[in-house]
């Protein structure tokens, strides 16, 4: 097994001859936010990933091996669940509503200007059609946002307050709450 212990973000300052000579290797955001793992690399070679605890692998770093050899990451391909705003009963604003709300529930979250990824969930795609978003099931690599406190990508912050969760309720743009108890139905469906 050929150990694995630095990682290159992005590859950065690497020329990209050697880039596109690099063995690859495809990892689901599972692995990736874990500092020590094994994977097989497109040449067959065994890796065993030793990083610094608290590392998160994204796509396109590069690992470097024991024996001074690339190895590129590729974020696989995995089940996400892409939410995009509802043109007939909302808005792109919609969106930020709704990385909010997860964002309350420190759900991984990846951001993009015009849809949001998650992870598959049947209670949070409930919650986020209840808000007027479409949610499609699709198999796509998953690179979530590392979070406001640095690279850590999942990993534990340090800082000292404590997080609560409340219930919320949800105003349209019509003045009506939506939530719990909302009482009628909104005559679509996603």
């Amino acid at each position: 097994m050929l150990q694995v212990s630095k990682r290159i973000p992005q590859g950065q300052g690497l020329a990209s001859v050697l880039l596109k000579r690099a063995a690859t290797v495809e990892l689901d955001w599972d692995v990736r936010q874990k500092s020590r793992f094994d994977a097989t690399d497109s040449q067959g070679r065994q890796l065993g990933i030793f990083l610094p605890r608290g590392t998160v692998v994204r796509g396109g770093d590069v690992l470097v091996a024991e024996d001074g050899s690339f190895v590129k990451v590729v974020a696989a391909p995995q089940p996400v669940l892409v939410i995009t705003p509802c043109s007939e009963h909302g808005s792109p604003f919609d969106l930020v509503r709704a990385a909010y709300h997860l964002g309350n529930r420190h759900v991984p979250i990846e951001l993009k200007p015009d849809h949001l990824k998650i992870e598959p969930d049947h209670v949070l795609a409930d919650m986020l059609r209840a808000m007027h978003l479409i949610v499609n099931e699709a198999a796509q690599p998953f690179e979530p946002e590392s979070g406001a406190y640095g690279d850590g990508g999942g990993a534990a912050h340090g800082h000292g307050h404590s997080h609560t969760h409340h219930e919320h309720t949800h105003e349209d743009h019509h003045g009506h709450v939506h939530g719990p108890g909302c009482g009628h139905d909104h005559g679509h469906s996603h």
